[in-house]
């Protein structure tokens, strides 16, 4: 674990923290709430480097290392976490694993690895994180990282969107379950932002217009919207969907094979 320099920072700052913070998605997150003034905890399973780098230059950050198919391991560290800053307000569900199997041959190894990290994983930080900050003052927040695939199905990545699935339905259950004056529960459905699976770059400026307003959604856009939801505004259960429309589409398959068929 890495802390900021300014070690007393944590103490006069809202603390959150994003797993899979160090890359991706993940990073434009820790950045937003870090500029926001926010004291920035950012997790990661094998990118240390970055996820250090990515500390050093934030006002007040650090970094916190388990994996996520270990729960014991996991819910240790944000145990200690909570116990050692009290200004602990948010918790962003962000890593992911994102690795192709299609409707008609479900891996078991795949489709385990996804339920385990996607949906498995996340819903018991989202509980632990409850429990752990029980009595706290200030808007308690979870955010569950979705996406889109929950409102615009494809048979492309099949265990991933079933884990996506899993994960969104728990937003209203733990909502429910957490009424007034308890945390509250949001999501946040990303679209196609950025470079996936084995898609090249330029690939993106075709695949990842294909929505309703023909744009590309930013990672910024992102982590504006996590940021929004971090402040309690929503009522509690409620997911946001960043995808410049694309969940009110019904596409055949997913935007990569799209664009290449259409090339």
């Amino acid at each position: 674990m890495s802390l900021s320099p300014d070690s007393s920072a944590p103490l006069n700052r809202p603390a959150v923290l994003v797993t899979g913070g160090a890359t991706r998605i993940g990073a434009a997150i820790v950045r937003r709430f870090a500029d926001a003034g926010w004291h920035v905890v950012i997790h990661y399973r094998s990118s240390a480097g970055p996820a250090e780098a990515l500390a050093a230059c934030l006002p007040s950050a650090e970094t916190i290392g388990f994996d996520l198919t270990d729960e014991q391991a996991a819910i240790a560290a944000v145990t200690a976490l909570a116990a050692r800053l009290p200004g602990w307000r948010c918790l962003v569900n962000s890593a992911s694993v994102f690795d192709y199997d299609s409707v008609s041959a479900l891996d078991p190894a795949t489709n385990r690895a996804a339920m385990q990290v996607n949906a498995l994983a996340p819903a018991a930080l989202a509980q632990a994180f409850i429990a752990l900050t029980a009595g706290c003052e200030g808007v308690r927040s979870v955010i569950h990282i979705t996406d889109m695939k929950i409102e615009n199905t494809n048979p492309d990545f099949f265990s991933y969107t079933m884990s996506k699935h899993a994960l969104a339905a728990t937003i209203g259950m733990l909502a429910k379950g957490n009424p007034d004056g308890g945390a509250k529960i949001y999501g946040l459905a990303p679209g196609a932002v950025l470079a996936s699976h084995d898609q090249r770059e330029e690939e993106t400026e075709v695949s990842h217009r294909m929505n309703l307003l023909g744009r590309k959604t930013g990672a910024d856009e992102i982590a504006g919207a996590a940021l929004f939801l971090a402040g309690g505004t929503l009522a509690s259960g409620q997911s946001l969907f960043i995808d410049s429309g694309q969940h009110l589409l019904d596409q055949p398959r997913d935007v990569i094979w799209l664009a290449r068929e259409g090339a």
